[in-house]
């Protein structure tokens, strides 16, 4: 693959593949044919805009507990791809393990839709993923962060924020979750994924009401600690969602072409594990 521009890195996005992996009986939503995407539909969005690596992550929509549409995508993508799968709160070191030989590097926690107190006694899983190098990657919204702090700080595991931590978009910078997200980057284990505005944000697209939110985050986490996602292909999504106007709304909000080469692709290499762009 040739490109233009310099090489980028997907931290978030879905595979929905349904034709080959049914979605569970139990799922709580079924993506739409418009917003499913395959891994060979995934392969051709990125080469169409210059990506060179993604981040996979497992939904809790359509598979739940089912890491077997992923893991399949993690192969068909000979390295182009890692994984963030979704498992039970004991799963077991064994399990993870080989999960992360298929090339997992994280397990969601999707605290936004399970809520906090799903997530309470997760402590024997945190120190699983701390002891094999794995990623918690967290998705909390509004202030969910204020009562799991101390559990994920105390933990030792490396923390991956999901969509700028999903402020409030009402409540300003000083609201007490963000505040809480701000302040975990004196850890030096947590990072922070500028993706996903329209979640944040109740104005349509660049979503200027959450910039505030993304310049607040550059100072706190400065680009060695924050990544940039997509979150294709875009579900349940508010309104119509183009890939492109997303890259150019990331060159507007990190005009720095450094910090964006940090961002785009130099950390989420070094974080994740992604081998270097041909």
């Amino acid at each position: 693959m040739t490109s233009l521009h310099n090489p980028m890195i997907d931290c978030h996005v879905h595979i929905f593949d349904p034709d080959r992996f049914p979605y569970a009986p139990d799922t709580w939503y079924r993506p739409a044919a418009g917003e499913t995407g395959t891994a060979i539909q995934l392969g051709h969005v990125l080469d169409a805009h210059g990506v060179s690596h993604a981040l996979i992550v497992g939904p809790n929509s359509g598979y739940g507990l089912d890491n077997r549409c992923l893991l399949d995508a993690l192969a068909q993508g000979k390295g182009r791809f890692k994984g963030v799968a979704v498992v039970r709160n004991d799963a077991s070191r064994a399990e993870l393990q080989d999960l992360q030989a298929a090339g997992v590097v994280g397990v969601a926690m999707n605290v936004a839709l399970l809520g906090v107190d799903f997530y309470r006694d997760t402590g024997p899983l945190l120190q699983h993923l701390r002891d094999l190098g794995l990623w918690a990657q967290v998705q909390v919204q509004a202030d969910d962060l204020v009562a799991l702090k101390p559990l994920l700080q105390d933990s030792g595991a490396q923390l991956l924020f999901d969509h700028c931590g999903r402020p409030d978009p009402k409540a300003g910078v000083g609201q007490a979750g963000f505040t809480a997200l701000l302040s975990l980057a004196e850890t030096g284990r947590a990072c922070v994924k500028l993706s996903s505005l329209a979640k944040c944000s109740t104005l349509p697209y660049p979503y200027p009401d959450a910039w505030p939110y993304v310049q607040a985050l550059l100072q706190a986490y400065t680009p060695q600690a924050l990544v940039w996602a997509s979150d294709w292909p875009f579900l349940r999504a508010p309104a119509r969602i183009d890939y492109g106007p997303l890259l150019a709304l990331f060159a507007q909000l990190v005009p720095d072409a450094t910090d964006r080469q940090a961002i785009g692709y130099d950390t989420p290499r070094r974080l994740f594990g992604f081998a270097e762009s041909l």
